[in-house]
């Protein structure tokens, strides 16, 4: 008998054992849970600019976390190393969720504001951020979650009491595009439209030369995140070579400039990333 599982729309369908696409969520007692509950790979006391969160508290500084595997397989992924391994390929530490809460007060004199769950997905370990979300808020943090946003509704719903921010990847415009990626458009746009409704949004496109970096993608973009609210930020920001995509050259600098005043047409605060 298969388990379903009900966090993203690939819906996995796992017998015992076995892992789903994600890496992260596996079938365990006939239920698919999460493999990497508080498994973490990457801790750092960043600035919250760095999200990039560029409206929400400036200046502080936010204790981000993040753990392995991701539901979807973007050749251009900037951080492959964590989101496209699985537990047997990386090191972790593991630790409890009130663990990591008291971490993140300890360091409030440090400017810390909360906690952002980031640089794999962080979604694919859904029950491990709801669990931290809802203590932190009770002792007055905040969450922040740095997303795909490929997840369904559901799940997104039952966070949206306890996290205080997102920034969502939109990867492009296109459905051909996001098919390369193995996700669907549709579900990303439901999840920005969501959460906008509740909470701090902000947007980040990364720019990869030759896939997503025409002119009419960002102006069809920008407008449709206007039709939501023109004071989302969005962040258009530039590819460097990595994983799959070694091969290819940086997105040009005034690619990005370029890009950048298109959506400027549409959005009131555009910011250009590594650059």
């Amino acid at each position: 008998m298969k388990a379903e599982c009900r966090v993203c729309p690939h819906g996995c369908k796992l017998e015992e054992g076995q892992l789903g696409f994600c890496r992260g969520r596996i079938c365990r007692g006939g239920k698919v849970v999460c493999d990497n509950y508080g498994k973490i790979t990457s801790i750092a006391l960043d600035p919250i600019e760095k999200k990039p969160l560029y409206h929400f508290y400036p200046g502080s500084r936010i204790l981000s976390v993040g753990s392995y595997g991701c539901n979807l397989r973007c050749p251009f992924c900037q951080n492959c190393e964590i989101s496209m391994a699985k537990e047997t390929d990386i090191d972790y530490v593991k630790i409890s969720y009130e663990d990591l809460v008291d971490k993140a007060c300890e360091l409030k004199s440090r400017g810390n504001i909360g906690i952002a769950y980031t640089y794999n997905e962080p979604l694919i370990g859904y029950e491990f951020v709801k669990d931290c979300a809802v203590l932190a808020k009770k002792r007055g943090l905040k969450n922040v979650v740095v997303t795909n946003g490929y997840i369904c509704e559901e799940p997104l719903r039952e966070l949206l009491e306890s996290v205080a921010a997102f920034n969502i990847d939109l990867k492009g415009f296109t459905e051909q595009f996001y098919k390369k990626l193995q996700g669907d458009l549709e579900t990303v746009k439901n999840t920005i439209s969501i959460a906008a409704q509740h909470c701090h949004v902000e947007v980040t496109t990364l720019i990869v030369p030759g896939e997503n970096d025409s002119e009419e993608e960002i102006n069809e973009l920008s407008k449709w995140l206007a039709s939501i609210n023109p004071d989302i930020p969005l962040h258009v920001t530039r590819f460097f070579p990595r994983w799959k995509m070694r091969d290819r050259e940086s997105t040009p600098v005034k690619t990005v400039y370029r890009l950048a005043e298109i959506a400027r047409r549409n959005l009131n605060y555009v910011y250009e990333g590594n650059v």
